[in-house]
């Protein structure tokens, strides 16, 4: 399934300001809604990064609503840069925005660096239906407190990223006390550095088998 209907740029009110948002629709009647979150804002961070626009496509393709958006202090989106904080608060009244907007669809959440660790401090509270983290910055960012993710969860991760430390992320995942039939699937792509240069369609059919393979 591709998209033929012309995106649509929204600015939603967050506390900060506007959060410049940019929406796309599948051609048929969506599934679900699919929120991504860009990486770190004070490295050239944006919602036009491949990477989460990657990840967006493949929500989109499996027929979600793909939302990306600015966080604060980014394009147009009001504020400044608050090291996570406002930024998952940008995150949380966007998706209750979406849920006023589409009540009767499911929440995806995916997030790529920064953004991974915005969206799993986040995803507690939203409690989407399934998860995909790209390139967690485990050892980076505070992950200590993080509660586990209650649902399918995808965790993509390059073999030879030169930010994040492949162990630290696997060991994390290994500690992490996740319920009952959610543990994590950790997917580590050979050569691919942090920005998976040349491995984004490796990235694409990862989550979109994991959509296949996880969402009702």
């Amino acid at each position: 399934m591709s998209s033929i209907v012309a995106p649509e740029r929204v600015l939603f009110t967050g506390e900060a300001g506007d959060i410049e948002t940019l929406i796309e629709y599948p051609v048929e009647a969506p599934r679900a809604i699919a929120i991504g979150c860009h990486p770190h804002p004070l490295f050239g961070g944006s919602l036009t990064n491949k990477v989460i626009h990657t990840v967006a496509r493949a929500f989109l393709s499996a027929g979600a609503i793909a939302i990306r958006f600015n966080f604060r202090g980014v394009g147009v989106s009001g504020g400044v840069h608050d090291h996570g904080e406002g930024e998952m608060r940008d995150l949380l009244a966007l998706a209750a925005e979406a849920r006023v907007r589409w009540p009767q669809l499911p929440l995806w959440l995916g997030g790529f660096s920064f953004g991974a660790w915005v969206s799993l401090r986040a995803q507690a509270a939203l409690e989407p239906a399934l998860l995909v983290s790209v390139a967690p910055p485990v050892g980076r960012w505070d992950f200590s407190t993080i509660v586990p993710p209650r649902c399918p969860w995808l965790v993509i991760q390059g073999d030879r990223d030169e930010l994040v430390e492949v162990e630290a992320v696997s060991r994390w995942l290994q500690d992490i006390a996740v319920p009952m039939g959610s543990a994590p699937q950790l997917l580590r792509l050979a050569e691919a550095d942090h920005f998976f240069h040349g491995h984004l369609h490796e990235v694409k059919d990862a989550v979109t088998g994991f959509v296949a393979a996880s969402a009702a």
